[in-house]
């Protein structure tokens, strides 16, 4: 579901979403909304608790929701640095 191709785009990474719905986004969203509420486009990401995260994906034929456990959002973007560092 949660994917990250550093070869392709190297500061985005992809969801896939049931059917044939592929979201791609940055991943500096992404650690932002794990501690505050976040938002790019038609992608939204902000906390919910303690311990998950929500991802909102806004189309005109509606909303797809996913809610992670943040500490799995964690670990996948520790690894996404490790294969592509950030640089300022």
């Amino acid at each position: 579901m949660l994917r990250y191709d550093p070869d392709s785009d190297p500061r985005s990474v992809h969801i896939d979403l049931p059917g044939t719905h592929e979201w791609t986004f940055s991943r500096d969203l992404l650690e932002q909304g794990l501690t505050a509420p976040a938002e790019s486009g038609d992608v939204r990401v902000w906390p919910c608790g303690r311990v998950q995260a929500v991802v909102e994906f806004h189309t005109d034929g509606g909303v797809s929701v996913v809610q992670f456990e943040s500490k799995a959002l964690i670990r996948f973007l520790r690894r996404t640095y490790r294969a592509e560092p950030v640089v300022n």
